[in-house]
């Protein structure tokens, strides 16, 4: 399948949309070195009380962004990835609570990453510094400070936003007063790591990358082809193999034939995601923001996992997917049972893989409830 090429990335110019800017000066790195200056997207639902007490903080996941609620539209190439739980009388009642939603730093969607301009304004590509998940976090925390905001009232994420989300937690804990962790780690695993391996090489291994320099090359000539083939990989591991058999089985693609180089269902599928990704999201940011994942370890430098989860001073809520085959319960449990007074880990029950926690809104809004009351 030819995939429509573009690097998908914001650029100064284009609508804002409801997204507002926090800008950071010098940002010292994990990895070594600093980040001269950067900026932070956000959106906010709600209005800030006098005290700033209401606040919530939601992070997103991988190929998220900060739109979280509303219709797609100019400034946003999709509608809100957590309509369902973000507005009047919904989970996160925005009659009551003012919710931020920033745009990770390495994103390409507004925030500061490979295919922004630095303090030259020459694009960063290639020379934009590996970033870690701990990274993100302190970068997060302009926008509190801008805000006025001491102390979130919540902090909650799944996948990658769930690893910013308990690494706030740790980094924080006086700014964090209760914490919903969906569907991610303590650290990531050899497993997940190995999942990441393949999808990275697609993209680095596309002629198009020019070794990440690609941004003001013709267009059509980035590596569009290559974060296609990521995509179809990883959308493998967010879905269930119960739900592709029950969806799809061996149907073919319409009138294609399988034995005549036509395609099966579950191909054309794949295809279809790996096209709409290639539309709005940049290869360069999926491939330093994936690393940053694979980086995660909330024990590093903090004497291990165990002694970082007992410093957590959060009311926790941690819960898992029973058919996530990326993040398994077990990485939950784990979670629960190391952070003080959490306990036990829900489990969310749905066909759906790790992509439920944006699918089943009815039982993540029932944790968002037991956390917040």
């Amino acid at each position: 399948m030819d995939l429509l090429p573009a690097t998908g990335a914001w650029r100064e110019g284009d609508p804002p949309g409801r997204r507002q800017w926090a800008a950071g000066g010098q940002l010292r790195l994990d990895a070594g070195g600093s980040l001269p200056e950067y900026r932070i997207a956000y959106e906010t639902w709600g209005t800030l009380s006098s005290d700033g007490s209401n606040a919530v903080l939601i992070e997103h996941a991988l190929t998220g962004d900060s739109h979280a609620a509303g219709e797609a539209g100019p400034g946003h190439p999709t509608p809100g990835w957590w309509d369902g739980l973000i507005g009047p009388g919904r989970a996160l009642d925005t009659d009551e609570l003012f919710v931020v939603v920033p745009n990770v730093l390495g994103g390409c969607q507004g925030s500061t990453g490979p295919s922004s301009p630095d303090p030259d304004g020459r694009t960063w590509g290639s020379r934009f510094p590996r970033i870690t998940i701990r990274d993100q976090v302190r970068a997060e925390a302009v926008v509190a400070d801008e805000l006025g905001v001491e102390r979130w009232a919540a902090v909650l994420g799944g996948s990658m936003g769930g690893m910013r989300a308990l690494e706030w937690a740790a980094t924080f804990p006086s700014r964090v007063a209760a914490l919903l962790v969906l569907a991610a780690p303590a650290a990531s695993s050899a497993d997940q790591i190995a999942w990441a391996a393949p999808q990275l090489h697609a993209i680095t291994s596309d002629p198009g990358w020019r070794g990440g320099d690609y941004h003001d090359a013709p267009p059509g000539e980035g590596p569009h082809r290559g974060l296609g083939v990521a995509r179809r990989i990883a959308h493998v591991t967010y879905r269930s193999s119960l739900e592709l058999d029950q969806r799809f089985g061996r149907s073919p693609q319409g009138d294609e034939d399988p034995f005549d180089d036509g395609r099966y269902a579950v191909e054309s599928y794949l295809d279809h995601h790996a096209g709409k990704l290639v539309r709005r999201f940049d290869a360069a940011s999926y491939v330093w923001l994936t690393r940053s994942m694979n980086t995660h370890d909330v024990g590093r430098d903090r004497g291990g996992v165990g002694a970082a989860l007992a410093g957590v001073t959060a009311r926790s809520v941690i819960a898992g997917v029973d058919s996530d085959r990326l993040y398994p319960m077990r990485q939950a449990h784990e979670l629960a049972a190391g952070i003080p007074g959490a306990g036990e880990a829900a489990e969310i029950t749905s066909p759906y893989g790790h992509d439920s926690f944006l699918i089943e809104v009815a039982q993540v809004s029932a944790l968002v409830k037991a956390l917040l009351h």
